[in-house]
């Protein structure tokens, strides 16, 4: 459990880099900005040293260069390329006039003191700033050819230098125009190109050096999929990266006259985040199993961590139809026990009994509840077959996420005795015919940014000798402390005498928004009331359709499907941050040298 905090954090260290990815001005405050850069910002900072038209005509032409040169790298050179839209491309053009209006606005000070030649050299300076960010940019985000990168990279600024040397030429006296000048025109695309490539092969020397990781590939594919939902890029070195392992799956499903629900449970995490491996599995398998068998399907989470993440959703489809040509079988248990459930200490555990199997839930709610060690999960499943019964469904209920962290392994004890205790009590109840209703929510207020997955909100309902219990399944990574209780005390006012609430632990709605975990528990950006409402409204709906059911189990294994281990995924989490933490280390010497070059044949004109 240690290494699976250590792996949450390098997740949500390298995430955080990210955060500025969703505040890009948009498209037209960029072209707001651009015009007020060109046409007044450089044009007022060149007329207070050079009054006339042409230091105007300056700005104009800057702003025409721009606007064009934006528009044909974001529609020609940079068409394939699903990152830099006319929206990026603008923004990319606004921050870097940003700077050269900086240098251009401090050479307009120091030339009423040093001479208006210093103007121009920082103008220069400015240009190769401008040249050197644009290809870092490029370079590191971009998956087009090299040769359009650098067009890209460097067509505005040279044709914006080119404009600065007419007005240079038409300005200033003739004797004042160095042959350096041109010289410097030509050169500082080299040395930008020769400064951005140490940084990047520094960078990727650490990936290969410290993981075996391509670093500069794995971060333009974060890069991509963070800007703009690509998620084959990622997936295809995850898919090289990963190791084939073989995926035990649980089904537990009921049956009246036709399918009537199902809990579905391969034994995957759902993650690592956003669109990627098998973060989307939960409402993928809920979402096909319903369409083939026209009932209501749920995915709560296992009794597991990272230890497992699919690589792709290649592998996602293959565990999917496995479990869908493989449910199509009759069940046969027809009793079910009462639900039950017992405590020690802060562990909560829940057990009710189908035939010979055995479905178990754990919660320390309204402490943190994450991912639970395996062991658990093996220790249970050995007491629930020296208890007489075959088969164990174990849940993680997921249902609890404080801002403290908590070490599962610290409670496994108490864990333990809680499922012993619930077990105990369930095997002593006396077993009856059941009844089962099931239905699904979509709540369309709810979004993966609020934290509500796809999967919307799936209620089963299973009534016993009178006693109405209800199973509710949210799609979304944990809940907010205590919203678990309201949850149940709502349910019990609606008649239900047992119930329980899980997540999925879906990892589809990480990554979307920033802070510092990357993404909303269910019930802290959307509201509880409408939440909670939505939840009684599917029990109700799942109540009216309840009928006579029977039980039925199956336990398989998917062969061969290509998963990300849990030690990988942390050094490619890691990679992540750390080569954005090296990139900060070694950027200092070498555009600092790269500055002091330029400045060096600055003093030569």
């Amino acid at each position: 459990m240690e290494t699976e905090r250590s792996l949450s954090q390098s997740m949500d260290n390298a995430k955080k880099h990210y955060s500025s990815l969703f505040s890009l001005p948009s498209i037209k405050r960029s072209l707001i900005s651009i015009i007020a850069i060109c046409a007044v910002g450089v044009s007022l900072t060149t007329y207070a040293l050079y009054p006339g038209i042409n230091s105007i005509l300056l700005g104009i032409l800057l702003l025409i260069i721009a606007v064009a040169t934006d528009f044909l790298v974001s529609k020609v050179l940079l068409r394939d390329d699903p990152i830099f839209v006319l929206r990026r491309t603008s923004a990319m053009s606004f921050y870097c006039w940003l700077i050269w209006l900086a240098f251009l606005s401090l050479g307009t000070a120091l030339g009423y003191f040093f001479g208006t030649m210093i103007w121009l050299k920082l103008a220069l300076i400015g240009y190769a700033a401008v040249l050197t960010l644009r290809i870092i940019v490029l370079t590191a985000t971009s998956s087009v050819s090299k040769a359009h990168q650098m067009l890209s990279a460097m067509l505005q600024p040279i044709l914006s230098s080119l404009a600065f040397l007419v007005f240079w030429i038409s300005t200033l006296p003739s004797s004042n125009i160095s042959p350096m000048i041109y010289l410097y025109i030509i050169l500082a695309p080299i040395i930008s190109y020769a400064a951005v490539t140490m940084l990047l092969h520094s960078i990727d020397r650490l990936g290969k050096a410290t993981y075996g990781l391509p670093a500069l590939n794995l971060f333009k594919s974060f890069i991509l999929n963070w800007v703009s939902d690509a998620n084959e890029p990622l997936e295809k070195q995850l898919e090289a990266l990963g190791q084939d392992a073989n995926i035990e799956v649980k089904l537990l499903k009921f049956d009246a006259v036709k399918p009537k629900a199902a809990i579905v449970m391969p034994m995957v995490h759902p993650g690592p985040f956003k669109n990627i491996g098998s973060s989307l599995l939960p409402s993928m398998m809920k979402h096909d199993y319903e369409k083939q068998y026209d009932c209501s399907a749920c995915t709560p989470l296992g009794i597991l961590g990272h230890e497992l993440d699919l690589a792709s959703q290649i592998q996602n489809r293959k565990i999917v139809k496995e479990v869908i040509d493989k449910a199509n079988f009759q069940s046969h248990q027809s009793t079910a026990s009462p639900f039950v459930r017992a405590t020690s200490g802060c562990a909560i555990a829940s057990c009710q009994l189908f035939g010979d199997t055995a479905f178990i839930s754990f919660s320390m709610a309204p402490q943190t509840t994450e991912d639970l060690p395996q062991e658990l999960g093996h220790i249970i499943t050995d007491e629930v077959k020296r208890n007489g019964l075959k088969h164990a469904v174990l849940v993680n209920a997921h249902n609890a996420l404080a801002e403290d962290s908590a070490d599962m392994n610290e409670h496994l004890e108490e864990l333990k005795q809680a499922a012993f205790g619930c077990l105990q009590k369930a095997t002593t109840q006396p077993t009856a015919s059941f009844k089962v209703g099931a239905a699904t929510i979509y709540p369309k207020n709810f979004t993966q940014k609020q934290g509500m997955g796809t999967g919307g909100i799936t209620a089963i309902v299973i009534e016993v000798n009178k006693q109405k219990t209800a199973y509710i399944t949210i799609d979304g990574n944990n809940m907010i402390p205590k919203l678990r209780e309201k949850i149940l005390g709502t349910l019990a006012s609606l008649g239900f005498d047992e119930s329980e609430v899980f997540t999925t632990d879906t990892h589809a709605v990480s990554a979307l928004v920033t802070g510092k975990r990357g993404y909303h528990p269910i019930g802290e950006a959307i509201d509880q009331d409408l939440l909670i409402s939505y939840i009684g409204e599917a029990a109700k709906q799942a109540l009216m359709n309840i009928e006579e059911s029977s039980a039925g189990f199956l336990q398989f294994v998917v062969p061969q499907v290509r998963v990300i281990g849990e030690d990988r995924l942390q050094s490619i989490s890691t990679l992540v941050d750390k080569a954005i933490v090296k990139a900060k280390k070694v950027a200092p010497p070498i555009f600092g040298t790269e500055g002091l070059i330029f400045i060096l044949l600055l003093l030569l004109f």
